[in-house]
């Protein structure tokens, strides 16, 4: 029902799209690489990467500078990659769905008392009633995460694909899991822990391709700091030690006890290694005095900056009349590609 809500309230026409053109994205696709027979034949056919040699042959036999066929590749690859405007509704899709399924989850837990004692968790299981509070926050997050294993598949591939593949394979199994074992009472912790840092990097891609850089440099600062919190710290010793010891001493160990804290650690795994990627965005930072580009970008990695660089500069690389290449007060080169 949330995810309905949410879904309509940010659908493109209504509210998403509207908001990207106030903030100046543009609604339009990646500069348009010239017609040529010979290039498009080697792109789809042989490679959309050019090594150097075959750069040079290219270039001897269409008599073109090799510097005017790199941007020709260049410019082709962009084109089969989303707008800035369709991953602007995207991200503010999953930010009003993460932002408001948190604050449904705090607010019902809030009033729980596993919440304050984590033991409560384990108490008269597994004769726990399942509330229409519960069965409702349950029901939004699985199909919330069966849509993102699905879309994971159609929208553009990424270099932690395969993470981000066993991390939904893992929520999934793990909602599922705990749902037909009642074990909702710490599965309800489990997605709110993991709800509060997600809008957060949702608000901070929303603000990066609106190309206001100092706040989303801030969103990210913000960000970083609550994952790192609450994967590396809270999830471990408050999660994990009410379902590994708190579950041992009160119910004593079952057979699917095993499994559940087995899809427990491999997020902790995950967590392990997305706190390094964002480490290592955040030494950037430091380094460049700004968010750099995102270790778990696009495939195609400069793309975010390519496509800005067509709005200002000619189809290979010329600078516009002015010279001008800042948005919203900050330098065009200053932002990090999407997640």
């Amino acid at each position: 029902m949330l995810g309905r809500v949410a879904a309509v309230v940010v659908e493109p026409r209504f509210i998403a799209k509207p908001c990207a053109l106030h903030v100046g994205i543009q609604d339009s696709g990646p500069y348009q690489a010239q017609p040529n027979a010979i290039l498009e034949k080697v792109f789809m056919s042989i490679t959309k990467y050019p090594d150097e040699k075959r750069l040079e042959g290219l270039s001897k036999q269409l008599d073109w500078d090799v510097r005017k066929i790199q941007c020709w590749f260049r410019h082709r690859r962009n084109q089969d990659k989303p707008p800035t405007l369709t991953k602007f509704c995207e991200s503010m899709w999953r930010f009003t769905f993460y932002l408001c399924i948190f604050c449904y989850g705090i607010r019902f837990l809030w009033s729980s008392p596993w919440f304050w004692d984590t033991r409560q968790c384990w108490h008269s299981y597994p004769y726990q009633p399942l509330t229409s509070g519960l069965y409702y926050y349950y029901i939004m997050e699985l199909a919330f995460y069966w849509s993102l294993m699905f879309s994971q598949f159609t929208d553009i591939k990424r270099k932690d694909f395969l993470i981000m593949f066993l991390h939904h394979l893992a929520t999934i199994g793990l909602i599922t899991f705990s749902y037909i074992n009642n074990m909702v009472r710490v599965g309800t912790l489990v997605l709110c822990l993991h709800d509060v840092s997600d809008f957060l990097l949702e608000a901070a891609k929303l603000a990066n391709y609106a190309k206001y850089q100092r706040l989303c440099d801030t969103l990210f600062v913000i960000f970083s700091a609550v994952f790192v919190v609450t994967r590396l710290g809270i999830y471990p010793f408050w999660i994990l030690n009410t379902t590994l010891f708190e579950s041992w001493e009160i119910i004593g160990p079952y057979r699917s006890w095993w499994l559940f804290n087995g899809l427990l650690l491999v997020l902790q795994v995950l967590h392990v290694i997305w706190s390094y990627l964002i480490a290592r965005i955040a030494f950037k930072a430091l380094i460049r005095g700004k968010v750099s580009k995102d270790d778990r970008s696009d495939v195609e990695s400069s793309s975010e900056e390519e496509d800005i660089t067509t709005s200002t500069k000619g189809p290979c690389g010329r600078s516009s009349s002015n010279g001008a290449n800042r948005v919203n007060g900050h330098m065009g080169g200053s932002y990090w590609a999407e997640e």
